[in-house]
């Protein structure tokens, strides 16, 4: 039994030197090489239009015999003319077609990617007109309050330019991710997407007993009664737990507020338990407005709007490539941690 408790704390000794290399180099090589984001990024705008022409073309050519393909072109080029002999005739203009919009925004425990984000709407917005659309792909499972609070302030420029916004989710948009959806005029799901989770999480280990055991003292200085509640490796008391809480408890009202300022429609107290739905679920609920794939939506919009895909591009070194790579590994350990041990509050 003392074998396994030497060997484990020897392992967390190591896992805890070996990060700290990892988050040193990563930084070192990050701080280092990195340049003002003005001069990495840019826009890249990709017409979607084209790309479904392509993939027709491509099918077409593939699959069907010459004389069907001749055939299904003369067939077409005739159905342009007569299209544009009745345009003439009737002296009727073709009406501009309207833009479409597409985000993808692939969300982290931090919302990381709210900084292409606000890059890509401060972009729409210099250009896009009141009545046009902006599609945002969503995925996220939730993560820091005060992240996807940001996240959905910049969907919020959106609605409040006169824009219509439609997210659309294909696997998950849950707590912050959710959050975020619910800006949005129509929210579409896959069927099978995973919806809801309106609640707020928080739990977090301590090492206190561990720590007297061994005759560790741990001293914590604070000014203000209630700067530090729980913590993780001094003893907590039930006044301090209490107000955690209460804290937790007040953030939970916030996100209900929150989500039925912006859906009326749902019965807040009967979906905001914690509890997800899968997309057909989720329509019963109210809290999704129609079952359907991004990918759907955008083919039966093809034939009567432009679609343009809107990213921003970072230009990054590759020393700082290396050292992201780094402190995105070590991110995903200590998320999965996060999520076993907890600390603080998380959507």
């Amino acid at each position: 039994m003392q074998f396994l408790f030497d060997y484990g704390l020897f392992f967390a000794k190591f896992a805890t030197i070996l990060a700290g290399l990892l988050i040193l180099v990563g930084g070192i090589f990050t701080i280092g090489h990195r340049r003002p984001r003005e001069a990495d990024g840019h826009i890249e705008v990709k017409d979607l239009n084209e790309r479904f022409d392509s993939f027709e073309d491509d099918i077409k050519h593939s699959i069907l015999f010459e004389d069907e393909l001749k055939s299904l072109l003369k067939e077409q080029r005739k159905q342009d003319k007569l299209e544009e002999k009745q345009r003439k005739k009737h002296k009727k203009e073709e009406p501009p077609r309207k833009r479409i919009f597409v985000l993808d925004f692939d969300g982290d425990i931090k919302a990381s990617a709210v900084e292409n984000l606000r890059e890509e709407i401060t972009a729409i917005l210099t250009l896009a007109k009141p009545d046009e659309e902006v599609l945002v792909k969503l995925e996220s499972s939730g993560g820091m309050v005060h992240s996807y609070g940001l996240a959905a302030s910049q969907l919020q420029r959106l609605v409040n330019a006169g824009l219509k916004l439609t997210v659309s989710v294909d696997r998950v948009a849950a707590s912050g991710g959710y959050m975020m959806a619910c800006i949005a005029q129509t929210i579409v799901a896959a069927p099978f997407a995973i919806i809801g989770s309106i609640g707020v999480m928080a739990q977090l280990p301590n090492f206190h007993r561990l720590l007297k055991k061994h005759d560790v003292d741990i001293e914590l200085h604070t000014a203000g009664e209630f700067k530090r509640t729980l913590t993780v490796l001094g003893e907590n008391t039930e006044k301090g737990r209490h107000k955690f809480l209460e804290e937790l408890e007040d953030t939970h009202i916030l996100f209900k507020q929150f989500v039925s300022e912006h859906r009326p429609q749902l019965i807040i107290d009967e979906v905001a338990t914690g509890e997800v739905w899968y997309g057909t679920q989720a329509i019963a609920n109210k809290l999704v407005d129609g079952i359907q794939t991004s990918d759907e939506f955008l083919l039966a919009r093809r034939k009567d709007n432009d679609l343009f895909l809107v990213q921003y591009v970072e230009k990054k070194p590759w020393q700082e490539k290396l050292g992201l790579m780094a402190e995105a590994s070590i991110e995903r350990v200590v998320e999965r941690m996060i999520h076993k041990l907890g600390t603080r509050f998380f959507w």
